[in-house]
């Protein structure tokens, strides 16, 4: 009686054993899928949380740490003496565009997984930018602004952060930076703002459709350089480095280099949106950001024709690039350039 007692002590102990193994080694095997794959989860209002290590931009398609966090969009200056900006080629998305009758352009530059220790010159609000970033469901970053830009933004349709009320407090002026061209902010201090001004934090941005696969080269598609005449000295050029699979900045004929470092500007995508403008006073002009036109977009060394389109309500609405079959565009993962033309 004690031996057989012992025997089936013994049988349910390697049971236990057995099943506790059996548990940890599906633990292990959950764990490692989890870790490696992201999970999207699809919100009512469109917009998707990001969850696991491996997580991705929604607007870049590549690695991202704060991919579930929401997007920065900041002013910059475009004139020579502000050259090399900072922080220019760590951003996301940066959309540019002229502001004046004689051509003098302005950046938005839109930050989410680089966090620069300096952003800047920052310049002045504009209308015509506050589409691009609300529809990117971004905090508006700016040092001032032109009267209509201000009188939207201070009627609160969308979240935005004003030098002009918080400069000491998020911003800086520069030492020996002659003004207006000294504003500048790091990251971290205007996602401190966004946080004590209560902004939400999470991800506003529908994002854009990624693919991997390189479509097929033909003599009409090819294309290894682009260029935006938009007059000297805010002339920029494109030319694509088939190595990196990228497309190498340059303005005025020089390089555009990041001062924080210290290299060439580069990105994945190139989008080049065709549009009209009217003119507000003898010095501005207003870019029509909103409704739809033409589009050119470049990537992976080719030039891709389509359409694109921006709803004016909801001011939040996203915009999109279409192709020539209608269908929305899927882009190269890589860091994107919007540049915007008039007819």
């Amino acid at each position: 009686m004690i031996t057989k007692l012992k025997f089936n002590l013994n049988l349910d102990i390697n049971k236990v054993v057995i099943g506790a193994m059996s548990l940890a080694f599906v633990f292990v095997i959950s764990f490692f899928v989890w870790w490696q794959n992201d999970i999207i989860i699809n919100n009512e209002d469109g917009t998707k949380i990001i969850t696991g290590e491996s997580q991705k931009s929604l607007v870049t398609g590549l690695p991202c740490e704060r991919a579930d966090r929401r997007l920065l969009a900041v002013m910059l200056a475009s004139d020579p003496i502000t050259r090399p900006i900072s922080g220019i080629g760590q951003a996301d998305i940066v959309f540019e565009m002229p502001v004046t009758p004689n051509g003098v352009t302005r950046m938005m530059a839109v930050y989410q997984c680089e966090s620069p220790i300096e952003i800047g010159s920052i310049r002045s609000a504009r209308e015509d930018f506050i589409p691009l970033a609300a529809g990117l469901g971004a905090i508006y970053a700016h040092w001032g602004g032109e009267r209509e830009a201000l009188k939207k933004l201070n009627a609160r349709v969308m979240d935005n952060i004003d030098a002009m009320v918080y400069e000491t407090k998020y911003f800086y002026r520069k030492a020996g930076v002659r003004q207006p061209h000294n504003g500048f902010a790091s990251f971290e201090k205007l996602w401190k703002g966004a946080e004590e001004l209560e902004y939400g934090a999470d991800n506003l941005f529908k994002g854009y459709i990624h693919a991997d696969k390189k479509p097929a080269k033909n003599i009409s598609n090819l294309s290894d350089s682009i260029t935006i005449d938009y007059p000297q000295p805010f002339n920029v050029a494109w030319k694509y480095d088939q190595v990196k699979n990228s497309y190498k900045r340059s303005r005025g004929g020089e390089p555009e280099i990041d001062r924080n470092t210290n290299e060439q500007v580069s990105v994945g995508v190139v989008a080049v949106l065709k549009t009209s403008s009217n003119y507000i006073s003898k010095d501005y002009v207003n870019i029509i950001t909103v409704g739809e036109g033409d589009l050119e977009v470049y990537q992976n060394g080719i030039k891709i024709l389509g359409r694109w389109k921006k709803d004016a309500d909801p001011l939040g609405s996203k915009l999109y690039f279409y192709n020539s079959d209608g269908q929305e565009m899927e882009l190269a993962p890589g860091k994107i350039w919007v540049e915007i033309i008039t007819n």
